[in-house]
């Protein structure tokens, strides 16, 4: 089963991600975790792309999408892969199924987890208050200025991308303000009716 999984900043894909993976045994594939893997790995797609990076640029399209093919390549990967923080941009979107196919896998479900922004604002800063009440250092992300300029990316760059999906019957939506638990039920209903 591939899952990608979409949602703003603080919707909780990655809470949902490690849920799947632990009931699915499926591998969550972080596009940041698998750079830095290539890169530490020394592979000519980790040398091009710790080039790239070195510069200060932005890995391309089609140096990502290689990297992916590696990683789902991996037999951890067998069960199938969640994405999330992947594709951002529709030729990104497009680049994948064309690997993908290339490889004769497909996407089965493209989640969304809807949440109001107002409410993420307000899980920031419950966050920040439990990290504080409990003795810990505020992650450096946990803070009304950092979201809104996540969120304004997201707005811009990954939410249209969305479309791409839904026109292709493949995008559900889950409701991000419900507990994690029903978030979870949600989710899987929707993955027992792909």
């Amino acid at each position: 089963m591939n899952i990608i999984l979409f949602g703003p900043p603080g919707a909780g894909k990655g809470t949902q991600a490690q849920l799947l993976q632990d009931r699915h045994g499926l591998v969550q594939l972080s596009t940041g975790d698998m750079l830095r893997a290539a890169v530490a790995a020394g592979s000519e797609l980790g040398r091009q792309a710790k080039s790239i990076m070195d510069a200060g640029n932005l890995v391309d399209d089609d140096l990502m999408i290689a990297i992916i093919s590696d990683r789902i390549d991996q037999p951890d990967c067998a069960n199938g892969f969640i994405l999330d923080g992947f594709p951002r941009t529709i030729p990104q979107a497009e680049g994948l199924d064309r690997m993908l196919g290339e490889k004769n896998l497909k996407l089965d479900r493209v989640v969304e987890i809807e949440v109001d922004d107002q409410a993420l604002f307000a899980r920031i800063e419950g966050r920040a208050q439990e990290t504080a009440s409990a003795g810990g250092g505020q992650r450096a992300d946990d803070n009304a200025e950092t979201l809104k300029k996540r969120l304004a990316v997201y707005h811009a760059q990954t939410a249209p991308v969305l479309p791409y999906y839904e026109t292709r019957g493949m995008l559900r939506k889950v409701d991000g303000m419900a507990s994690i638990e029903e978030v979870s039920r949600q989710i899987e209903t929707i993955l027992q009716a792909a």
